[in-house]
């Protein structure tokens, strides 16, 4: 399984609600994807620019098929990615 946990920072306090509904779609169009285990959408409460995502996938070959799905080229590549700053933490799922 491959973990994603990814902390997006939004760049100007205007676009937080458009952050917002484009996460959401992205987030129900992955959930839909093969391969997809979880795929969650978090919004801060103390930091209301702080969004977090966690995704767990059966395989790199999921994730890396998500990567070429809807959600991913049309949504979070060219309408999220410019309007935040990304940090991605991949993880282990500890049992």
């Amino acid at each position: 399984m491959i973990c994603m946990n990814i902390a997006l920072t939004v760049k100007e306090e205007r676009d937080i609600e458009k952050v917002k509904d484009l996460l959401c779609k992205a987030m129900r169009l992955s959930k839909t994807e093969s391969g997809c285990q979880r795929f969650d959408v978090y919004h801060s409460q103390s930091e209301p620019n702080l969004f977090t995502l966690v995704e767990h996938w059966d395989s790199q070959e999921s994730l890396d098929a998500h990567r070429q799905a809807e959600a991913y080229t049309t949504i979070y590549k060219p309408q999220v990615i410019p309007l935040v700053e990304r940090v991605g933490h991949p993880a282990t799922l500890l049992e």
